[in-house]
């Protein structure tokens, strides 16, 4: 099983690499990851609706060169679907059943995910109705595809 995570932008702060390395480490006994960054776009604090969707477009288009040929893609979406764990740990096993030996998890960067990427999308998932900054969505994707994970295993994991 491969599990890429497409996100936009860079991790900046330690404890948040430390975060994702951790998480990266944990999941490798149960598949492969990769993380991929690509650029985000260079935008001024005020931006006119064209403008934002131009930039969207730009990293949509490094998104799409950046996930791995037929693979399963999962967009984070504050429009997707918002499983629990449990259900959220169904989905991946479901996904694996069905012979996705590939699935990519892609997050937007701070001004949003361009729609058509969306639409594209095998799934949409919203992790919740919070709102987190994209580089800490990162964190919280990882840890809780490794408690899918141990979950599908039938291990204990703190609740």
């Amino acid at each position: 099983m491969q599990i890429q995570i497409v996100s936009v932008g860079n991790l900046k702060e330690k404890y948040l690499k430390d975060a994702v390395a951790e998480y990266v480490k944990r999941l490798s006994r149960y598949c492969k990851v990769t993380i991929n960054e690509v650029s985000e776009e260079k935008v001024p604090e005020t931006l006119s609706d064209a403008e934002k969707e131009q930039a969207l477009r730009r990293e949509a288009d490094r998104i799409r060169n950046a996930l791995f040929k037929n693979t399963f893609t999962v967009v984070l979406d504050l429009k997707g679907k918002q499983p629990d764990s449990l259900e959220f740990s169904k989905l991946l096993s479901s996904w694996m059943l069905q012979g996705k030996s590939s699935i990519s998890f892609v997050i937007g960067g701070s001004i949003g995910l361009d729609r058509q990427l969306a639409k594209e999308a095998d799934y949409s998932l919203c992790l919740s109705n919070l709102t987190f900054p994209h580089q800490l969505t990162r964190v919280i994707l990882l840890e809780q595809i490794y408690r899918c994970f141990k979950i599908m295993n039938n291990e204990t994991y703190h609740k």
